[in-house]
């Protein structure tokens, strides 16, 4: 059975300071920690962030040029305002501390962890 893809989304958000936070947007019912550039999942993935590229544990990757993330799957996600738009149609937005996806799923970032449900 293939692991799932552990990160779906991230959103970016800059401040007045120009200073990026990255919120996730993961699984329903998994829960992911952030320790330095390695996320881990409570479902057993990983995902490596070096410089704009990440690298999950199920031979994805992912590169960030600009506004748009390129997809080792062919799939693109552009990120507009606090809305980031994948070239499957779904969304994902971002309200403070925590992300709602087009699909009904939410995750919430609390300190290095976040909850998606």
């Amino acid at each position: 059975m293939k692991k799932a893809i552990l990160v779906i989304s991230a959103i970016v958000a800059f401040s007045g300071v120009a200073q990026a936070e990255d919120y996730l947007h993961g699984q329903s019912g998994t829960t992911y920690q952030s320790i330095g550039n390695t996320t881990y999942g409570s479902n057993g993935s990983t995902s490596q962030q070096i410089g704009n590229t990440s690298y999950g544990s199920n031979g994805s990757t992912s590169q960030r040029i600009g506004n748009t993330t390129y997809h080792s799957d062919g799939s693109t996600s552009q990120q507009i305002g606090n809305t980031l738009y994948n070239s499957d149609g779904s969304t994902v937005q971002r309200i403070g501390n925590t992300t709602y996806g087009s699909d009904g799923t939410t995750c919430q970032k609390i300190g290095s962890q976040t909850y998606c449900n």
